[in-house]
């Protein structure tokens, strides 16, 4: 079934979270590790303009499909962050802008050469690399909306779980642009495929890692997908990939996970 990029873009709205009644936090604040799964959430949700950058610089931005697809996307992952932050907020922990500045000044030469490398090595592979993004692309989104539903699941907070299924709704649309887009690049094209495979096997990791701290990533994962309930997930992640051409056997995101020595 084909995505309808004019319907996604006219029907695109920030995502609904001031309604909710946040005075419950005063009374009933969150845990401790899960503010700090949160704070992880939110910094990599601002963080998307970054990868819109790297975008730019790619054969993806020629296709105009995929150029109208990531300006919205962006859009939406902010006010994705504006929401968390707020959650965060009325727990006395800040995150700006100017606090995510500093967090990528401090990368230094790696967040002022991610798209120069990019531009490099996505125009030497040539229109293939829009696969691969699309790929990528899916996997992460696959990978971000799971945690939001574990994070609801696991937390005993019906503010905090229906803002986060809220976000999870509008992750669920950038999942089938992402999916629809990738289906069709690697269809009956094998050396997209290869490339997919290869880019995939060396390069993926869970989203946030390179800009936020190793520790921080390895708490959120174990925090959301240890034991079997978070396996399962998973694993759920990794057959809906297998499904696309030629990814059979590519249990990407548990054998990460089994490397990073997050329990099943």
């Amino acid at each position: 079934m084909a995505f309808d990029i004019d319907r996604y873009t006219q029907a695109a709205t920030p995502v609904t979270w001031e309604d909710l009644d946040y005075e419950v936090f005063r009374d009933h604040p969150l845990p401790p590790d899960t503010l700090r799964t949160l704070r992880y959430m939110c910094e990599i949700e601002f963080h998307t303009v970054c990868y819109l950058r790297d975008m730019l610089v790619s054969p993806s931005r020629k296709d105009p499909e995929v150029g109208t697809f990531m300006t919205t996307w962006n859009w939406e992952e902010i006010w994705h962050g504006e929401a968390l932050a707020h959650v965060l907020g009325l727990h006395g922990i800040t995150v700006t802008y100017d606090v995510l500045k500093a967090k990528r000044m401090k990368l230094g030469w790696r967040d002022r050469f991610s798209p120069v490398k990019q531009s490099l090595l996505s125009n030497i592979v040539g229109i293939d690399f829009v696969a691969v993004h699309m790929l990528w692309g899916s996997i992460n989104e696959r990978s971000t909306a799971a945690a939001y539903k574990r994070l609801a699941a696991l937390e005993d907070s019906p503010v905090l779980g229906e803002l986060l299924r809220r976000i999870a709704s509008q992750e669920a649309k950038h999942i089938a642009f992402y999916t629809t887009q990738a289906r069709a690049r690697l269809q009956d094209n094998l050396r997209a495929q290869k490339l997919a495979r290869l880019a995939l096997r060396t390069a993926w990791q869970p989203v946030g890692s390179g800009v936020s701290p190793e520790a921080e990533v390895d708490h959120v994962l174990r925090h959301l997908f240890s034991g079997p309930e978070g396996r399962k997930e998973v694993l759920a992640i990794d057959r809906h990939v297998a499904k696309l051409p030629g990814m059979a056997g590519l249990n990407l995101v548990a054998e990460t996970l089994d490397s990073r020595g997050v329990p099943a």
